[in-house]
């Protein structure tokens, strides 16, 4: 029972108060701008809109700002906002065949049709404190040429040529939009992959490292790993054909896992997949191995009781917004609550002391 507690208003305030002169800081100390976390703190930014489901940095970046860094918060706020805005229409899907990649790499083609770029990423570098940084040192320069033009096709679709790997059905109709309807179970694979894209990527991390522990029997190879921008097209009726309205950056992950076939199905290779906003190529590559974790059923494989396996328990616990939430309830006042557990455990301590003391007497 949840009981309702009026009053504290003036704490309240000065609760408001004092958390927004902790957020400023000191103020001799210049203050962050949203340009600034925008710029510098992008990969905060990018987790910010991928599980606050919408995209826009500026706005990211100044829930940054007011939540002081605390990525979760940030994230509450933006889904909030995000319930606000007017609906006008859909997109069509995002076509990532014709990506301008800023990175895109293969574990398992080493000299994969269209070329493999590094791009920008923490992969080879020394995990070593930079103080140059700490004194505002210059920035090098990266070469110009580093992105990919013009359409880079799927590693994917080179197995798909000889039938390797299990033909995924494109769907006919529109799956249905979890941000504005709740989840059901079971839930069609459209809707996990929504469910895992806007999930806690900690959460993701670790149901994925438990798949490559054993817990799921799921060895995979990341097929193809691409970062980069996609065009945004939309149909407008009275024109008769799709316009673009602008470029999102987009993190793109398939995994290659072996399936030793069914019945119905020969020896072949089957996909996980994984797209989220911004460069947050952990997430996606966790979300791969999730998505393949969760489709056992449909493949005809074992229950192995792995976690990463049960869907109720993946989908039901990512969102890390509703963990939050009746986490953080637990602080809030549950006087009335307690006080009957307390009544209720001082009526046992009377009961055991007056039967211990009958037992002695006997």
């Amino acid at each position: 029972m949840y009981v309702a507690v009026k009053g504290g208003e003036r704490a309240i305030d000065n609760a408001h108060a004092w958390l927004a002169e902790e957020r400023r800081g000191d103020t001799s100390v210049n203050e962050l701008s949203v340009a600034q976390i925008r710029e510098q703190l992008a990969l905060a930014v990018n987790r910010v809109m991928a599980e606050g489901s919408l995209y826009d940095p500026d706005l990211a970046a100044l829930a940054i700002k007011q939540a002081r860094g605390d990525l979760i918060e940030a994230i509450f706020l933006i889904r909030a906002y995000r319930t606000t805005l007017p609906r006008f229409c859909g997109s069509n899907p995002i076509q990532t065949e014709g990506m301008k990649c800023d990175r895109r790499v293969s574990a398992t083609f080493k000299d994969a049709p269209g070329g493999q770029v590094l791009g920008p990423t923490f992969d080879y570098t020394h995990r070593l404190l930079d103080f140059k940084l700490a004194a505002d040192g210059e920035v090098a320069e990266a070469p110009i040429g580093n992105t990919t033009e013009g359409p880079t096709p799927h590693i994917m679709s080179f197995l798909d040529r000889e039938e390797l790997i299990q033909s995924e059905p494109i769907g006919e109709e529109t799956p249905a939009d979890l941000t504005r309807t709740p989840l059901e179970l079971p839930a069609s694979r459209a809707l996990r992959l929504q469910s895992l894209t806007r999930a806690d990527e900690g959460f993701i991390l670790g149901m994925a490292y438990s798949t490559q522990r054993g817990y799921a029997r799921n060895h995979a190879f990341v097929a193809e790993l691409r970062i980069g921008a996609v065009v945004v097209e939309m149909n407008i009726p009275e024109l008769g054909f799709s316009i673009e309205i602008g470029e999102i950056t987009v993190t793109e992950c398939e995994t290659v896992n072996q399936f030793t076939g069914s019945k119905t199905e020969p020896p072949q290779f089957t996909r996980g997949y994984g797209l989220v906003f911004g460069m947050t190529e952990r997430k996606a590559i966790s979300m791969a191995l999730v998505d393949r974790a969760l489709r056992w059923k449909e493949l005809g494989e074992d229950d192995l009781g792995a976690p990463a396996q049960d869907e109720e328990f993946v989908l039901y616990h990512s969102d890390n917004i509703q963990a939050t939430g009746f986490l953080e309830h637990i602080k809030l006042p549950h006087y009335v609550d307690f006080q009957s557990e307390l009544e209720l455990i001082r009526k046992l301590r009377r009961e055991a002391q007056t039967n211990i003391a009958q037992e002695a007497a006997q």
